[in-house]
């Protein structure tokens, strides 16, 4: 795989692996650029179909939920089925393998997404998650949680028509305790992350002696906050995208999929 890399790619590659293989606190923040490469479509794409007359900005709140429940409800059930399919990646699968082999060597290796997909779970990653979880439920009203997400994504039925006048509210379901409506246990725009994991987030990046962050361009606050956090405390910073943003902190940029360069960072920070 070195081969489809540029000598100054491989190089960067390299001084990464240096810089990583003696470390023992390690902070990983990844946005929806890894799961991009895994089919999963961004906020910022387009959307298609039913919805392509909205805008993803427009549904993700709490006031789109409160003025119209059903719309957004359906909006899920939609990209449930969107994500119903998709797998890990190389650097899915290379993170959680990296995560496997330093908690056996003692280190400390925590992973932060902003993704609410669940595709560092498949792969085997112990992840904490920042904007909540597609495939998690729960009370709008009282925060309950709600267990059963196969009736949720078998609601999804509802998005066979092609009208969105024509969407069955009755497809929504209501909370047992409260009767308030169960909606996504998802991050809504204008909402506060959950306490815990910022809890977690925070303290590894102001602990961490590394903090890389792998397809998220450090736009979305507070996440992108992290980094700034992890190097005021003498992280050395490090960010792998395709598309990287201006960002004075960061020590070394790879740019390039995290699909081919994760695989061959932790090969050689591992040796295998």
């Amino acid at each position: 795989m070195l081969a489809e890399l540029s000598p100054a790619l491989i190089a960067e590659v390299q001084d990464a692996a240096k810089l990583l293989v003696s470390k023992q606190r390690i902070c990983i923040l990844t946005g929806a650029g890894i799961s991009a490469e895994s089919g999963i479509p961004t906020f910022r794409d387009k959307q298609t179909g039913l919805w392509e007359n909205y805008k993803a900005e427009d549904l993700a709140t709490p006031e789109a939920f409160s003025r119209d429940p059903a719309l957004v409800w359906s909006w899920y059930q939609w990209r449930r089925k969107l994500v119903a399919n998709k797998k890990p990646n190389p650097a899915h699968k290379a993170l959680a393998y990296w995560q496997r082999r330093a908690r056996a060597n003692h280190q400390q290796l925590t992973l932060i997404t902003q993704n609410v997909d669940d595709l560092h779970e498949q792969a085997g990653s112990i992840v904490t998650h920042l904007h909540g979880n597609l495939a998690l439920n729960r009370c709008n009203q009282c925060q309950t949680p709600y267990k059963s997400t196969s009736d949720n994504l078998h609601s999804s039925e509802v998005l066979h028509s092609s009208d969105v006048d024509a969407i069955d509210a009755e497809a929504l379901i209501t909370c047992s305790h409260c009767d308030g409506y169960i909606r996504p246990d998802i991050v809504w725009f204008g909402e506060s992350l959950p306490v815990q994991a910022w809890q977690t987030a925070e303290e590894a990046a102001a602990d961490c002696e590394m903090f890389i962050s792998i397809g998220t361009s450090s736009l979305v606050y507070p996440a992108a906050g992290l980094s700034q956090l992890a190097k005021q405390n003498g992280a050395k910073v490090i960010e792998i995208n395709p598309n990287p943003t201006p960002n004075t902190i960061v020590d070394i940029i790879i740019k390039e999929k995290a699909g081919l360069i994760m695989p061959l960072l932790v090969k050689q920070i591992t040796g295998s």
